[in-house]
């Protein structure tokens, strides 16, 4: 998560320093969220093949490499290549550790669980939001780059230790049976539906994400440091959502969640489009977190249950169609923020989320029918 995020900040700094809009400095950001979804398609069935875990330690390794290069890019159009390939072996990490619990926790405690690895998550979008704004100022963005590319390798290096001391769990076949356990999948109307509104949430919100810091930076005159500082506070809120979490299900449910969650993203997106107080800002960051974790953690915990056993194919599935919804959203953000229409992207966005939460409170409420074997 700290990969993912840690260029948010930094697209102004960017910018500047290639000659590029902060429209085209996103790209970064895209180009991540693209081969994070497309390697998907490989990641959950070689998941299920040699073991989740052992995934997650060769994607860190490889995440290793792939910061070393971004911090070494002597072009604009290099450094998008080398964020390409971080979002391809980062791809290996979220999703099949989300996996792993699905393998181990029943659906009864799932949510609650989910949340612990939520938090982890959600600490790495707030190191990585804090970093990339703190480096535009000081070290310069390749320096955090090699703060990352020294992260991932010390992970990297304790997970392949780790590894052989845990169980590992594999399905019966070959990738090929799970690719065909994948197409078998779509097939299913609930597991369309839900891949539908994941697509969706991903464009509508990690979109116009992308350019809150630049937006906090240029609209209300934040330093890039402190916007990447303001912008933390979105995980702030998240994790408020996960240390909270069986409250949070045990008072509202899931379809409470949905429903308060895409209200609590949308009031915030209008805050942030549509006033010209700090103060509102930075709480309309905060709860735009909240929500957005109360929305997506329901989409999670009914894709953990899409097909049980292959369970890494059916996760994979949901985060590919996620971070397709992510670069879909980018590119149309960039168009209106480009265009000076950041108040009118804000509030499309807003209002689309709020029907999008509403359409997922009237369908959840049970988990997914699995798919047969």
């Amino acid at each position: 998560m700290a990969s993912m995020r840690m260029c948010d900040p930094m697209l102004v700094a960017l910018g500047a320093e290639f000659h590029r809009s902060t429209g085209e400095a996103s790209r970064v950001v895209s180009a991540f969220a693209v081969t994070y979804g497309l390697m998907q398609l490989l990641y959950g069935p070689l998941g299920d093949r040699i073991g989740k875990l052992n995934v997650v330690g060769l994607a860190a390794a490889g995440c290793t490499l792939a910061s070393a290069l971004a911090a070494l890019a002597p072009s604009f159009d290099l450094l998008v290549v080398c964020r390409a390939l971080m979002g391809a072996m980062a791809a290996g990490i979220i999703p099949m550790s989300l996996a792993w619990i699905g393998d181990q926790v029943p659906y009864e405690r799932r949510q609650e669980t989910l949340a612990r690895l939520m938090g982890a998550t959600l600490t790495g979008m707030l190191s990585g939001q804090w970093l990339g704004g703190v480096a535009a100022d000081t070290i310069g963005w390749r320096g955090a780059f090699w703060v990352l590319a020294l992260a991932f390798g010390v992970a990297a290096w304790r997970l392949r230790r780790g590894a052989r001391e845990l169980p590992t769990q594999v399905a019966a076949g070959g990738v090929g049976t799970s690719l065909a356990t994948a197409l078998s999948l779509l097939r299913q109307p609930q597991v369309r539906w839900v891949l539908a509104v994941t697509l969706t949430e991903g464009a509508l919100v990690f979109g116009v994400v992308a350019f809150v810091p630049s937006h906090l930076a240029e609209h209300f005159g934040f330093s890039l440091s402190a916007a990447g500082a303001v912008m933390a506070l979105y995980g702030v809120g998240g994790l408020c959502y996960s240390q909270l979490a069986r409250l949070w299900v045990r008072v509202l449910g899931e379809r409470g969640l949905s429903g308060v969650g895409s209200v609590l993203i949308a009031a915030s997106m209008l805050a942030l489009g549509h006033t010209d107080l700090r103060a509102v800002a930075v709480g309309a960051c905060f709860l735009a977190g909240l929500g957005f974790y109360m929305l997506h953690s329901t989409l999670q915990t009914q894709a953990s249950q899409m097909a049980p056993q292959a369970r890494g194919t059916g996760v994979a599935l949901f985060a590919c169609v996620l971070f397709f919804g992510q670069s879909i959203g980018v590119p149309l953000a960039a168009a209106g923020i480009d265009r000076g229409l950041a108040s009118f992207t804000f509030t499309i966005a807003a209002m689309a989320t709020l029907l999008l939460g509403m359409t997922v409170a009237r369908r959840v409420g049970r988990p997914p029918k699995p798919t047969a074997s």
